[in-house]
């Protein structure tokens, strides 16, 4: 359940940069959606630990 901001962030941001860009823009699309997944996950994580 942490990794679902990637899941869902990565291939949304091929999609939007492909039909933006085509081909370089898909390709910074899912770059950018890799990195705003993966820092979503980790405050997702975060907020599921709270604080000690």
């Amino acid at each position: 359940m942490g990794c679902l901001p990637v899941l869902l962030l990565f291939p949304t941001g091929f999609g939007i940069g492909y039909l933006i860009a085509g081909d370089l823009g898909a390709l910074w699309g899912a770059g950018v959606g890799l990195l705003l997944g993966v820092l979503l996950m980790i405050a997702f994580i975060k907020a599921l630990r709270g604080r000690r």
